[in-house]
């Protein structure tokens, strides 16, 4: 495991802690590392919406809507996507 130093200023660090204590978290450690992987997540999924507004947004805009049926097909490519990126057999 990496350590990674960060440096807060005093107030942010006291809000920090008061926000820690009232949803029980026992360390700032385990407090950061959760905060870094939920914005983690939300840029994962900022960037799978892109994906999708890129392969049938232009449709919506243009008048056609979009269905289960689409958004299906548009998981199904983008797994096919991300797994030639991580070099997997799908």
């Amino acid at each position: 495991m990496e350590t990674v130093s960060v440096r807060f200023e005093e107030d942010f660090v006291k809000d920090m802690e008061k926000i820690m204590k009232g949803h029980r978290y026992a360390t700032k450690t385990e407090f950061i590392r959760e905060a870094v992987r939920e914005k983690m997540n939300e840029l994962e999924k900022q960037e799978a919406l892109l994906w999708v507004e890129r392969i049938y947004g232009a449709g919506a805009k243009k008048g056609r809507k979009i269905t289960n049926a689409n958004i299906h097909k548009v998981r199904e490519q983008i797994a096919r996507e991300i797994a030639k990126e991580l070099e997997i057999k799908s």
